[in-house]
């Protein structure tokens, strides 16, 4: 009996200090394109993610006792650096997981390393189809819309029997992804050319000839579709006058000080993954409202994607309790849906990409407003596009 008090006393301190310890951080890795040529749409995932996190968390920054602590890391936009950057951010920072890169070169040279330390790397914004086809490992789950998904919905609007295409992309990863899918999704109209410079050409002139030589001379509809991002303005081609040729531009939704340039096309259509008009939610109305409030300007394109991410990371840390080990994670995130500044998002279960709405757009031109406007014409739901599943799952 006296044996058994000593026993229970001795235990009591560590007892007591059990039942008074307190729940660790949840580390969350930022590892993005702080600084390069994609600095302006880093930012905004920036921004949109702790918007996320904040709004998905009452403004606590905690989920089950946890307070979640994001760390940032620069990649400068260079696959060598990402690297380094996100096992850094896994092995010394000891982050339970990571959201990033921007760019799609620097997202492919990260996926071997999230599988290397078997921690969760959430893709945003990067698109390039390969991050959840071929180059995919289980650890990889993507918020940003895929190439197939901006090639497929902008198909909605330009694929018609008579009509002949040629494409004006980067010679990367995101360009030439973006096109195989585009070419894939075209059932009657005709891919005639492919077009890719490299991603920090300011003269377009060369490529422009190209392209006008191999569309002016066919009979029907011919457009040149500009899928473009970062430095460089390629509608500049539109000074060389290809209507004198009866040739137009397409392209799909962008940022809004890019959406500037469009204000020259007028009726121009195309797919958008986000204009802050045209959801109508709670959740986008909060983010519109308070970014309103804070910076003086609505959110943009990328920052919806950012609010995506952290929306889904206290999600999915929700319905874990808090537990931030890898495999619950997985398992609670194949399948998983949740709400966005969009609507509903899903996580496909064979490959991780999330499924969500696009939107068909018109370009209408107001003067009073410094960019072009893109009016919805309609929502293309995740179920209308057939997003092919491309990993070796």
């Amino acid at each position: 009996m006296q044996l058994t008090r000593k026993i229970m006393i001795g235990l009591a301190p560590l007892l007591l200090g059990s039942s008074l310890a307190v729940a660790q951080d949840i580390k969350i890795a930022h590892v993005y394109d702080k600084t390069g040529v994609l600095e302006a749409y880093a930012k905004q995932t920036q921004v949109g993610l702790l918007m996320g996190l904040e709004y998905a968390t009452g403004g606590t920054m905690m989920v089950n006792g946890h307070k979640l602590v994001v760390i940032e890391k620069d990649t400068q936009g260079k696959p060598d650096i990402a690297k380094s950057q996100l096992a850094s951010a896994y092995a010394d920072d000891k982050a339970a997981l990571a959201v990033g890169p921007t760019s799609s070169g620097a997202a492919l040279a990260m996926l071997p390393v999230a599988e290397e330390y078997k921690k969760i790397l959430l893709v945003e914004p990067a698109v390039a189809d390969s991050i959840t086809g071929d180059k995919w490992n289980r650890f990889i789950f993507r918020t940003g819309r895929n190439s197939s998904q901006d090639a497929i919905s902008n198909a909605v609007a330009l694929d018609k029997a008579g009509v002949s295409i040629a494409t004006l992309a980067q010679d990367y990863a995101f360009g030439k992804d973006f096109v195989k899918a585009f070419r894939g999704a075209l059932k009657q109209a005709k891919l005639v050319h492919e077009e890719y410079l490299p991603a920090t050409t300011t003269d377009f002139t060369a490529g422009a000839q190209r392209l006008f030589d191999k569309l002016k001379n066919l009979p029907g509809r011919k457009i040149i579709f500009i899928n473009w991002a970062g430095g460089g303005n390629p509608f500049k081609i539109a000074d060389l006058d290809p209507k004198r040729y009866g040739i137009e531009i397409a392209t799909g939704g962008n940022i809004l000080p890019a959406l500037a340039a469009y204000k020259a096309f007028p009726g121009l259509e195309g797919s958008a993954y986000y204009y802050y008009e045209i959801p109508k939610n709670k959740i986008n109305d909060w983010l519109v409202k308070e970014h309103l409030k804070r910076f003086n300007a609505p959110p943009d394109f990328f920052t919806a994607g950012g609010m995506s991410a952290g929306l889904a990371v206290v999600e999915a840390l929700k319905k874990t309790k808090g537990d931030a080990s890898t495999e619950k994670l997985i398992a609670t995130m194949e399948g998983m849906s949740f709400d966005t500044p969009k609507g509903k998002m899903t996580f496909r279960k064979e490959d991780h990409q999330a499924m969500q709405t696009m939107y068909h757009f018109k370009i209408k031109v107001d003067p009073k407003v410094a960019w072009a406007v893109p009016e919805l014409v309609r929502e293309i739901k995740a179920e209308d596009m057939n997003i092919p599943i491309t990993n070796k799952r």
